[in-house]
């Protein structure tokens, strides 16, 4: 009896000491929680990321009340440059010498990829919200520390490209930014063209940044091409946009399209030139009161309304330190994996869920710019024409390339959309 009671004692310690040990795992490490964003703030992408998206997280770290169970946030923020060497270095250094625990940004998908991988390789947890080639949750998924979480070339292909084929805009000529992202978006819209009834006619790379587009317009416009594609972004679209109209494009027939446009865009360029162009967006801060409501206070500390990425940086960073809340940890994995089981629902996401593959899927939204008698305000610039659910706007995991993510699904671990 003596003996049994002893093991009985020394099986409750034994008991007690690993209890012990996974309440020290659970600890939020360094007992500060860090974020790191490396963005665009200087250049092509700047207006829709930058300084901006810098607020908006810091408007997720004041919701949260500026700590995490007892854990103060701190926020670092510097510029990649569009150059995804220097945005590796500025991330190794903050991992290894700051011990970050999320990497937030990436917005140039070549930025956005080496990143993925560099805190794959470290164990960090990653967001990426301003890159938007569908390749970070296909061949380069890393879906046990990373997330795509803003939008990806599939559901603005399956947005804007279909919805100009439905009015009978069959024939397509692309102009295409000679990197990542724009060729990742190229090939998703010639693919949405191709399966919906259209055909290509014609495609042209222009280098990555571009002041003079005339050469590349010129070409478009001898295609005959019913729909020009503009499979680029930022400054780019802007640029485009505007030597399309100076060369007369859209009022001799033809028509834009800009696969990837921004409020910024069309706040720079104007209701004049931009009107009527159809895009497809994960956020519109005059959606509903929860939009209105956020955007309001994006506003007063930024002096503008937030591009759909700005929003996005918001919601990830508040999702993140929720689930560091619910978990106790701030470990990387444990947090991602928390991540994909809760319902992602703020200013910014509408139905929205995490998938196995690392991709945040929630609603997205069609909408043509305004002309400027229907404008009545400052950034009253869209008209929502649907909502399209997530489950139709982006790839399923069954026909994407992340064979991790397919496994975790034949296991029954996994979601599918």
């Amino acid at each position: 009896m003596k003996c049994l009671k002893t093991i009985l004692l020394a099986g409750a310690a034994s008991a007690l000491a690993v209890s012990a040990n996974a309440q020290d795992g659970d600890k939020i490490s360094g007992d500060t929680v860090k974020i790191g964003m490396v963005l665009d703030m200087s250049g092509a992408y700047s207006s829709l990321d930058g300084e901006g998206s810098v607020a908006a997280v810091q408007m997720a770290i004041d919701e949260m009340g500026g700590e995490v169970n007892g854990a103060p946030i701190e926020l670092l923020s510097a510029d990649h440059q569009n150059k995804s060497d220097i945005g590796s270095n500025i991330t190794r250094q903050w991992i290894d010498q700051e011990n970050v625990d999320l990497i937030l940004g990436g917005t140039n998908s070549g930025v956005g990829i080496a990143l993925q991988e560099l805190t794959a390789q470290k164990g960090v947890a990653y967001i990426n919200n301003g890159g938007a080639s569908n390749s970070l949750t296909n061949e380069a998924c890393a879906p046990e520390t990373a997330l795509h979480w803003t939008y990806d070339t599939d559901a603005l292909a399956n947005g804007t490209a279909v919805a100009m084929l439905e009015e009978g805009n069959k024939s397509w000529f692309f102009i295409t930014a000679d990197y990542t992202f724009g060729h990742n978006l190229q090939k998703t819209a010639a693919n949405a063209v191709t399966k919906n009834g259209g055909e290509v006619v014609g495609e042209v790379a222009a280098p990555f940044p571009t002041q003079d587009f005339s050469s590349f317009l010129l070409q478009a416009q001898s295609s005959g091409a019913q729909v020009i594609g503009l499979a680029n972004a930022g400054t780019d679209t802007q640029n485009a946009v505007k030597q399309a109209q100076e060369f007369g494009i859209v009022q001799s027939g033809q028509k834009l399209a800009s696969l990837l446009l921004f409020i910024t865009d069309v706040d720079a360029l104007g209701l004049n030139e931009a009107q009527g162009l159809t895009l497809t967006t994960g956020f519109y801060w005059d959606l509903d009161d929860k939009a209105r409501e956020w955007s309001a206070k994006f506003e007063e500390k930024t002096g503008a309304k937030p591009s759909m990425v700005q929003a996005g940086m918001y919601s990830s960073a508040l999702q993140f330190l929720k689930a560091v809340e619910a978990t106790g940890t701030d470990d990387a994995k444990t947090v991602i994996a928390k991540l994909k089981e809760m319902p992602i629902e703020d200013a910014f996401a509408r139905n929205g869920k995490v998938r196995a593959d690392g991709l945040m899927v929630h609603d997205m939204l069609l909408a043509q710019v305004k002309t400027p008698e229907e404008s009545k305000e400052k950034w009253d610039y869209y008209k929502i024409v649907r909502t399209i659910p997530g489950d139709d706007a982006f790839q399923s995991i069954e026909d994407g390339l992340c064979d991790v993510a397919k496994a975790s699904l034949a296991s029954g671990e996994g979601q599918s959309n």
